[in-house]
């Protein structure tokens, strides 16, 4: 499998060599079963640091515009985000959206991990945001524990607008499981979808320190000077 080529002989290679990655908290993360990886989201590099330090597959939910791209390019792209077990994930709302997260539940099915980003996008100034209902809307319906986790610093090796890492130090901090199983009869109440996503968006905060803007984060961020 492409994915597993390439983090053991490519990625984690070339991570040890240019970063330091300090992770703390490994043993939360199941060794099997399915579980909800809800991270915040600082750089388009969280999705390879993440994935690269554990040793189980890691599937992330991705913008589609990955996976629609046209020509020979846009074809490309989209093969080589669904080898390296990205899930195309719509974010406009309603039933695309609700079939993104579909298929996200058929993966937990199956027991694998899915990383997820509660925020939807990268945070444009460092700040976490407000979580949006998909990740618990995926809790709640599937029963499965959801392990909050805090990217350290990814920004800073890999600002907006950045296309290559340099090299650098980053954290992973990853945190106690949460237990949402007893709530399931309740995965289509909005209030209840509410509270979850708050209570995951704290854990996250606690991990992290980050200032908390209590709105949606923009899904079109600028980029730094």
């Amino acid at each position: 499998m492409l994915y597993d080529f390439l983090k053991r002989f490519a990625v984690r290679p070339l991570l040890r060599i240019f970063f330091k990655i300090d992770i703390q908290g490994l043993h939360n993360v199941p060794e099997s079963g399915g579980a909800i990886l809800a991270s915040n989201h600082l750089s388009v590099s969280d999705s390879v640091f993440l994935p690269a330090s554990l040793e189980r597959s890691v599937i992330f939910l991705a913008k589609d515009d990955y996976f629609n791209g046209k020509g020979i390019k846009g074809r490309f792209v989209a093969w080589f985000f669904r080898s390296i077990n990205q899930l195309p994930m719509d974010r406009s709302g309603g039933k695309k959206s609700a079939a993104s997260l579909a298929s996200a539940n058929v993966a937990l099915a199956e027991g694998k991990l899915l990383g997820i980003y509660p925020e939807g996008t990268r945070s444009p100034d460092g700040r976490l945001y407000r979580a949006k209902l998909g990740v618990a809307k995926l809790a709640l319906e599937t029963g499965v524990p959801v392990i909050p986790i805090a990217m350290i610093n990814t920004d800073k090796v890999q600002p907006i607008g950045q296309r290559i890492p340099h090299p650098g130090r980053v954290g992973i901090k990853i945190g106690k499981p949460l237990n949402f199983s007893h709530l399931q009869d309740e995965a289509s109440n909005p209030v209840v979808m509410r509270e979850v996503a708050d209570e995951i968006r704290k854990a996250i905060n606690v991990l992290s320190g980050q200032i908390y803007a209590d709105v949606y984060a923009p899904t079109k961020a600028k980029k730094k000077n």
